[in-house]
């Protein structure tokens, strides 16, 4: 038979008169039970975890903003490096709010969701998870063996191009007109076996608005003055000699090519530094294109449909309201 024992705490207590040692084979039996030490293990995690989240002082972690040693010696090296000297208390007390009116504002903007559909907050995400995905490649050293390896791999991409010196004479097409090509033929054939410094091939042409000799170029500085068209042609032309006409940007040009330094493939040494940062914009390149395939793969992307050509059709007009004669001279109905 069960027992009900109802205690009122005006009388007192009565007291049980089982004996203790009754209750300790019952206490052994749940001390034994897994499900009870999985419960104590919970109880403890949660209040470390509550004790952990609840901040400095009791504050909660959600309203701190916690500045570490590394933060203020950040602010402190920026300051000396723009204005070369430490900052005094009042400017840095006023880094430190400018930091902490950043995160508040921060935080308040996450709060009420202002970053979500952002545009910009978008790009930003997508490229911290590009430069995240880079920089796994970047913390790879490669050893010396391991450049050069890539490299004779690589080399067209360290070739030197050919480098020119050359002089020049110019026609101008807005002094001479259509004739500027035709003068220049003519000059040529007056100054034809002259040397490079000639009198009378300096008396030729017209003004040209920038240089007259032209030293140690490679043909895309070339290209950038004179165009594209001059600088092919110059790769054409012997040392040595007045050649032409040769057509720029600018008009035409007798041309006397003084030396010519060929293109070449430089050694590992010579590029080893240029090879090394090559190498590593391959590797981030290689790293990103793999992170974001797997990245891709994990989702589908959901198109609308064509319109049908039903309905690009145009809708079909209403029909024409009929009008019936009227009789005794009244008008259409």
């Amino acid at each position: 038979m069960n027992e009900v024992l109802i205690i009122d705490d005006s009388q007192p207590t009565v007291k049980d008169s089982r004996p203790l040692h009754s209750f300790l084979p019952t206490v052994r039996r749940w001390m034994r039970e897994p499900l009870l030490h999985f419960l104590l293990l919970g109880l403890v995690l949660f209040g470390v975890y509550a004790y952990l989240h609840r901040g400095r002082g009791g504050i909660e972690s959600s309203e701190q903003i916690a500045l570490t040693i590394d933060d203020l010696r950040l602010m402190d090296g920026y300051f000396e490096s723009q204005w070369h000297r430490p900052p005094t208390p009042a400017e840095f007390q006023a880094m430190v709010e400018d930091k902490v009116r950043e995160e508040v504002l921060y935080r308040e903007g996450l709060a009420m969701g202002l970053d979500k559909d952002d545009t910009i907050v978008k790009r930003r995400m997508a490229q911290k998870m590009q430069f995240l995905a880079e920089d796994v490649a970047a913390a790879h050293e490669p050893s010396t063996a391991e450049l050069k390896a890539w490299f004779d791999k690589n080399t067209e991409k360290f070739a030197l191009p050919g480098r020119y010196s050359f002089r020049h004479i110019y026609f101008s097409p807005d002094k001479r007109g259509k004739n500027a090509q035709e003068d220049a033929a003519q000059a040529l054939a007056k100054i034809s076996g002259q040397p490079e410094d000639s009198k009378l091939a300096a008396s030729m042409g017209d003004n040209f608005m920038f240089q007259d000799y032209y030293g140690d170029r490679a043909p895309s500085a070339v290209a950038k003055e004179f165009g594209p068209q001059f600088a092919v042609a110059l790769e054409k032309l012997k040392p040595g000699s007045w050649q032409g006409p040769v057509e720029s940007g600018y008009g035409w040009h007798l041309v006397f090519v003084d030396t010519v330094i060929p293109g070449r493939i430089p050694a590992f040494e010579e590029m080893e530094p240029d090879v090394k940062t090559a190498w590593l914009a391959e590797q981030k390149a290689t790293a990103w294109q793999k992170a974001y395939a797997d990245m891709r793969s994990k989702y589908t992307v959901l198109l609308p449909a064509a319109p049908s050509e039903a309905a690009q059709a145009p809708a079909t007009p209403p029909p024409a309201k009929k009008q019936v004669p009227a009789g005794s001279g009244e008008g259409p109905l």
